[in-house]
């Protein structure tokens, strides 16, 4: 058994030791399969130095060296927090089907439900089992509450009325009985109130001013950094309302986007528009919004200085921080506190424009529900980048999809976006297939034996020599095809229309026909290949 906390992390030069260590010649394999599943590329990951890693790089490769190594029982604290939504949805695959124990400790209401068929459950200084998947714990720790508020209801009740019996004869002619009902009730276990949303943060989100309808313009925005293009050439405008989804790839540029919106940063081409009468507020990925030196009573009373004490401490209750609490530095706090007093500082700002990068790493699941549900009846626009696939198919709206430096505007809801999309998982496994017979191609282009005696021999070969020539255009035009196929049906913007869902599955078809007609051409090239001594 280990846990997925092992201390530093190797360096990925050193990962591939794990196959000696391990005694099995498959290991390999499963360390590229990993390594490419969370992102990665297998074959730069022999020689590149731990060194070089960024910190999020750094944590997928903590969690590549827990997956890789065998064991009877995984450990997984927070295993997503590093994970963008492709590598979220790998990492749920692999564990449905790894043949071992997982005990999963995560936010990710997605992941859970699509991996889990048991829930422990830490509340109140209490732990409850509950089996079934996610959805079913949920069902389970209602009908459990409901029970419990029952009995506790009902205890109450008998409890107030031996009090009143008590308090009544205790001097009278029924005191020795009321004495005995005392005694009895000091022996009694009372039942203590169900857990409930009291414990949970309690966010209201709310705009001080309505707005105009056009809240943001876009127009021909690029985006660089170190020299690296992010984003070219991007057109859109944000409308009053509108919850967008802001998804893509780790490093693709999301959170860069995010602070040029916000104005952290200006447009290396093109420019961004703020409508005057939009107030915006920025929930950064880092926090660094919170300020470290100052107390949490004292960023309240800096955002509220007509606010007396009590204002600011009930102001802190709602978000956990109660009696000294109120006191500590932020730089105290832990990366969940610090995201809930962000929370805090967001709700009093009374912007109609709502900026979030990755808003729930930090939080648990009981304080993510409480931001969905104030960001579902907030009436202000909303921009988010997250990971989290439940948070994105509830309040979505519109997705923007960022795909090679260039972003797809889809006109629906996260969820729509999940279906269309289905035909782009399905090129890129044919895709891959395709790919191996590619390989094989050039390999055995790459390996043929040169003709010592060409002259003596050309006459001779002149014939099996055009035959290769001509398999080889062959194989090259059926190459072209394939690719061709492949790009059109990796195009996001080929799923925005109704028509794009049927045309995908048609091209899908014509890949698979593509694929065929490449294999037979590959088959003639070795004929003619052979034909000739190659």
């Amino acid at each position: 058994m280990r846990n997925t906390v092992s201390g530093t992390p190797m360096s990925l030069l050193k990962l591939p030791r794990v196959a000696r260590q391990c005694g099995s010649p498959t290991i390999a394999a499963r360390i590229d399969a990993v390594l490419h599943g969370l992102g990665f590329d297998p074959d730069t990951a022999r020689t590149r130095e731990l060194a070089g890693l960024s910190g999020g790089e750094r944590g997928r490769l903590g969690l590549v060296h827990q997956l890789v190594a065998p064991a009877d029982v995984l450990l997984l604290d927070e295993p997503t927090n590093h994970l963008d939504l492709e590598t979220t949805e790998w990492l749920e695959r692999y564990l449905r089907d790894l043949d071992a124990t997982v005990l999963l400790i995560s936010h990710d209401r997605a992941l859970l439900q699509g991996v889990v068929d048991h829930v422990l459950h830490l509340e109140n200084d209490t732990a409850v089992a509950y089996s079934g998947d996610y959805q079913g714990f949920l069902g389970q720790r209602s009908e459990r509450r409901l029970s419990q508020q029952r009995a506790f209801i009902k205890q109450s009740r008998k409890l107030a009325a031996e009090e009143d019996f008590i308090r009544r004869n205790i001097a009278g002619q029924n005191s020795a009985q009321a004495k005995g009902r005392r005694r009895r009730l000091e022996r009694l276990d009372r039942l203590s109130p169900p857990a409930g949303e009291e414990g949970a943060m309690s966010l209201r989100l709310q705009a001080d001013e309505r707005g105009g309808e056009q809240v943001v313009v876009l127009a021909g925005v690029a985006l660089e950094v170190s020299g690296r293009t992010l984003l070219e050439h991007f057109s859109a405008r944000v409308r009053r309302g509108d919850v967008i989804g802001l998804v893509g790839p780790n490093g693709a540029g999301k959170s860069t986007l995010l602070r040029a919106i916000a104005g952290e940063r200006p447009a290396d081409s093109g420019s961004i528009q703020v409508a005057g009468s939009t107030r915006l507020a920025y929930y950064r990925q880092d926090l660094a919004q919170v300020p470290t030196d100052r107390t949490l009573y004292d960023i309240i009373a800096d955002l509220r200085p007509a606010w007396g004490r009590g204002p600011i401490q009930a102001h802190l209750g709602r978000f956990g921080f109660s009696g000294d609490s109120v006191q500590r530095r932020a730089a105290t706090l832990s990366g969940g506190e610090r995201a809930r007093v962000a929370l805090a500082m967001m709700m009093l700002s009374g912007a109609s424009l709502l900026l979030f990068d990755e808003p729930t790493n930090h939080l648990d699941v009981e304080s993510i529900e409480a931001l969905e549900d104030a960001l579902e009846s907030f009436d202000g626009t909303v921009v988010l980048v997250s990971h989290d696939r439940s948070l994105l198919r509830t309040l979505t709206t519109r997705v923007w999809v960022f795909h090679h430096a260039r972003i797809t505007d889809f006109p629906g809801s996260f969820d729509e976006w999940e279906v269309t999309s289905q035909e782009r998982a399905h090129a890129a496994r044919v895709a891959a297939a395709e790919e191996e017979g590619l390989r094989r191609v050039r390999e055995r282009k790459q390996t043929r034996r040169p003709d010592e005696d060409r002259r003596q021999q050309q006459s001779a070969r002149r014939t099996a020599e055009r035959a290769l020539a001509q398999a080889e255009a062959e194989v090259a035009e059926r190459e072209r095809r394939v690719a061709t196929l492949r790009d059109k049906l990796e195009n996001p913007a080929l799923y925005l229309t109704p028509e794009g869902e049927l045309r995908a599955r048609q091209l899908g078809e014509e890949l698979e026909t593509a694929r065929r007609e490449l294999d037979g051409a590959f088959e003639q090239w070795e004929i003619a290949a052979k034909s000739v001594g190659r």
